[in-house]
């Protein structure tokens, strides 16, 4: 069975730099795995590899949406399942790099691809969340599907709504439909993970915002705002775009929304790490201000080669 590389972390830990390093050893064509990433305007706010980076190595849905574009968890593992294929193909190496935990699982084990939609219901729970906030609709969840419910953040606002949606459609939960057989991959993953002390991740974590709004992040979310957009759409409802939002609509200072977006972001990377440390294939390496990238990378592609191999005998 063909072997796919998968690069996994939090975010700001380093997995762009590292996958460029793979990339100098391993004929890779790399296929991000973040929720955000995927549209387009949305670029500092995502840290999306720079155009030196993307002009030097082949990648794979960045860029590929409109912000209003619906995109799931199923609709990425089938898009990624297919262009995993076609970079088999071509004779090239898969390397998945994200920290969207839910799409990566998605594409690796399956998931019941739900094409359940109902954009006025849908509109509906958007204007509940807008005025009732995120706590009675979890509530809400928790009546109608406690399992789901069970399973998620209280402030997770993407997967609650979506849990009311389906049921509102259907009468169904969605924990018991997500229990339907969905089929796994035809490739063979080997997957990396990055991790790091809390305090130098924080801290990495902390410098990258303010290096954001060095480069222009205030100017992309205010483009974004002139174009019509804004954080009741779901891919903008995400950290940093939803407290710039609230910045430019007066309800943060700029202070507020700086460290929100800090702190938030830091919720955020101990929320991914608590995820992916519940998958015993990851390989973990801890990494930190001393650590050698270029060595990590040499050590990964030497394990993929003899991982590799072994699949062949």
């Amino acid at each position: 069975m063909k072997v796919a590389l998968i690069l996994v972390g939090p975010t700001a830990i380093g997995k762009t730099t590292l996958s460029t390093y793979i990339a100098r050893s391993l004929a890779v064509e790399i296929i991000s795995a973040d929720a955000r990433q995927v549209y387009r305007l949305l670029d500092i706010g995502t840290a999306k590899p720079d155009k030196a980076i993307l002009d030097s190595i082949t990648h794979h849905l960045i860029n590929f949406l409109r912000p209003e574009e619906y995109f799931s968890a199923g609709s990425y593992a089938k898009v990624a399942r297919r262009i995993v294929e076609q970079v088999f193909r071509r004779g090239k190496i898969p390397l998945v790099v994200g920290g969207s935990g839910f799409y990566i699982k998605s594409l690796i084990d399956g998931i019941m691809d739900l094409e359940i939609r109902d954009e006025k219901i849908r509109t509906s729970l958007r204007t509940r969340l807008l005025n009732e906030g995120i706590e009675k609709l979890f509530n809400d969840l928790k009546d109608c599907d406690p399992l789901l419910a069970s399973k998620l953040n209280s402030n997770d606002k993407q997967r609650i709504l979506r849990g009311l949606e389906v049921f509102l459609c259907t009468g169904k939960k969605l924990s018991e439909l997500q229990e339907a057989p969905s089929e796994a991959a035809d490739f063979s993953p080997l997957i990396f993970g990055l991790t790091a002390r809390r305090e130098w991740l924080y801290q990495k974590i902390n410098a990258r915002v303010d290096a954001m709004f060095e480069q222009g992040f205030l100017s992309e979310v205010a483009n974004l705002k002139m174009r019509g957009y804004h954080h009741n759409l779901n891919a903008l409802n995400t950290v940093g775009y939803k407290e710039v939002f609230d910045y430019l609509d007066n309800r943060l200072s700029y202070d507020e929304m700086l460290e929100s977006i800090k702190k938030n972001t830091r919720h955020y990377a101990k929320r991914q790490l608590t995820w992916f440390h519940k998958d015993p294939r990851i390989k973990w390496i801890e990494i930190d201000q001393h650590s050698d990238l270029q060595k990590i990378a040499d050590g990964i592609v030497w394990v993929y080669q003899k991982h590799s191999q072994k699949t062949k005998t």
